[in-house]
């Protein structure tokens, strides 16, 4: 996910090469997880690894898939689906509208970086 993103923010996370395609891996980012996900089309997208409905720090093992146009990622808890590019839970399960923290990506030469100051939950910080 590309967006406006502060240069002073920027904190590199990981080379490419340490991602496997929709599979999620877990980073540390001050205090708090984040989740990153490389998609077939070779995006990444990082999203809080806190599952708002449960409580628990798993996002990053969830399962990745789609909803239309939506790249998307299933809580392996209670499989509540999330867009990777806006956070927005898709499918509640019944349960109260939540959604995940979305942090701007820049993949470079030099690896994946992510924009620490990131966007609120719900939102794409473009």
């Amino acid at each position: 996910m590309t967006g406006l993103i502060a240069e002073e923010t920027l904190v590199r996370v990981c080379a490419v090469a340490d991602l496997e395609v929709e599979r999620g891996r877990a980073a540390l980012l001050g205090g708090e997880q984040v989740a990153l996900f490389l998609l077939a089309d070779g995006s990444v997208h990082a999203v809080s690894n806190l599952d708002p409905y449960s409580g628990a720090n798993v996002i990053s093992r969830g399962i990745v898939g789609s909803r239309g146009e939506a790249p998307t990622v299933a809580s392996p808890l209670h499989k509540q689906v999330f867009d990777l590019r806006t956070g927005v839970c898709l499918e509640t399960q019944g349960k109260p509208d939540a959604a995940l923290r979305v942090y701007p990506v820049r993949v470079t030469p030099d690896g994946v970086h992510v924009d620490v100051a990131g966007g609120a939950a719900g939102e794409d910080g473009a």
